[in-house]
């Protein structure tokens, strides 16, 4: 039986990177869907794209920069859908960069999509799902908030909030009927920022694909698991090492490519005459 089958879903992101594979999945799951994102153009296709399936889809574009769209978006997704039971905070920016290259206004985006938007959300979409005894939160965080990520500081600084904010209130919950669960993906290849730029990670790091991360998220939502890792490789006796010596790790890491992989896609075409 899918436990699954009937509920509703707002879904962040849903039109960029791991979105539409996360949205697909959860449609086969049976999942009505609210599909959220900047685009409306690019919602109304993954909305034709999904008609197929035996679910109710709706979309509201907001932009998770924007404070007070949080509100507007949740109650949006209510009214379409009646009540959200499973809120997937996916949304994310990411970027490469030197620290002191990256701009400031990047970083204000940044901060606020990967962790003010989540945990705003959450607030307001939590008091009815603790008031029907039942709900999900989801978060797609990263490794890279588990282990520190060189030349993407403020994407990993944000992951890292993302993952100790729902960890926390994983352990608030319990009991409750509403779960919590973070999403830790690894280098994520054929979607998203390495994809766009046509890499691969070194294989000594490990990656996953979209489906992978996808099939975590349905995974989740027949669980009550705090945090799902997902890539190739195994990363949890590295986050051992970092919590035991942050130094030791990182040297270890920058052994397997770390540093170096990630340096690499932080050249610009003018740096050859800044050595």
């Amino acid at each position: 039986m899918n436990q699954t089958s009937g509920k509703n879903a707002l879904l962040t992101g849903a039109t960029g990177g791991i979105g539409p594979h996360i949205a697909r999945l959860l449609a086969a799951n049976g999942i009505n869907l609210v599909l959220s994102g900047r685009r409306a153009d690019r919602l109304r296709d993954l909305s034709a794209d999904l008609r197929s399936e035996s679910v109710r889809i709706e979309t509201a574009t907001a932009d998770l920069t924007r404070m007070g769209e949080l509100k507007d978006l949740a109650d949006n997704a209510v009214s379409a859908l009646g009540r959200i039971d499973i809120l997937i905070n996916n949304a994310g920016l990411e970027e490469v960069v030197p620290y002191q290259r990256q701009a400031p206004d990047q970083i204000q985006a940044t901060v606020l999509t990967n962790v003010m938007a989540p945990l705003l959300l959450t607030r307001i979409l939590l008091p009815a799902m603790l008031a029907r005894s039942d709900g999900h939160i989801i978060s797609i965080a990263s490794i890279a908030g588990r282990l520190a990520m060189p030349f993407g500081s403020a994407y990993s600084g944000t992951k890292a909030a993302l993952s100790e904010w729902s960890l926390s209130l994983w352990m608030e919950l319990q009991g409750t009927g509403v779960k919590v669960t973070t999403i830790c993906p690894g280098f994520v290849t054929g979607a998203g920022m390495f994809a766009r730029k046509g890499r691969d990670a070194p294989g000594s790091l490990g990656s996953c694909t979209p489906e992978q991360v996808a099939e975590a998220v349905v995974k989740a939502l027949h669980s009550n698991k705090p945090e799902i890792l997902v890539n190739s490789m195994p990363v949890r006796p590295l986050m051992a090492l970092k919590s035991i010596s942050p130094v030791a790790a990182a040297r270890l890491g920058d052994k397997m490519g770390l540093v170096a992989f990630l340096r690499s896609l932080t050249k610009r075409p003018d740096d050859a005459n800044h050595n």
